[in-house]
This record gives structure tokens, C-alpha cells and sequence, in this order.
């Protein structure tokens, strides 16, 4: 999980340094398929975890939040092309 979502702030510092759109495009996918694993791992732990349920609704809602984000700019792009 640590792998997963400390990729997707590295993706994103990589897109925002891309070198063209189709670079920037990968970098920002790539950022929203590691936000669905972190979601993935999140939910996992949640599962096994009788701790902080709180704080698991928390950052799964925050991962959620980024995969939507990610979604829009990824379609945006597919648009204008």
C-alpha cells in the first residue's frame, strides 16, 4: 500500500514535468491506476482491521476523490485530441 500510494504523488510531480501531452497523458493515468490499487489496499486493511474505521473512510474518500480527479483530466485530454 505504502508503494501504491506514495506513486501517486511521484506520477503526478512526473506529469506536471512531462515532456509532451502523450507524456503528461501516461503520467496521469498511471497516477489514477496506482489510486485504485492504494483503494484496493485501503479497502483490504479496512477489512482486517477492527481499528480507526474512521480513518480508513477517510483516506478511501480521499483516494476517491483523487481517482475522480485523475479521471476528469484523462478525459479532458481525450477530448481535445
Amino acid at each position: 500500500m505504502v508503494r501504491a500510494g506514495t506513486s501517486i504523488g511521484a506520477n503526478y510531480v512526473e506529469a506536471n514535468n512531462a515532456s509532451s501531452k502523450k507524456d503528461f497523458r501516461n503520467k496521469i493515468f498511471i497516477c489514477k491506476k496506482e489510486a485504485q490499487e492504494t483503494k484496493h489496499w485501503l479497502r483490504m486493511l479496512q477489512e482486517f482491521s477492527g481499528n480507526n474505521q474512521s480513518a480508513f473512510e477517510k483516506l478511501q474518500k480521499e483516494c476517491q476523490e483523487l481517482l475522480m480527479i485523475f479521471q476528469k483530466i484523462v478525459s479532458t485530454l481525450r477530448n481535445n485530441e
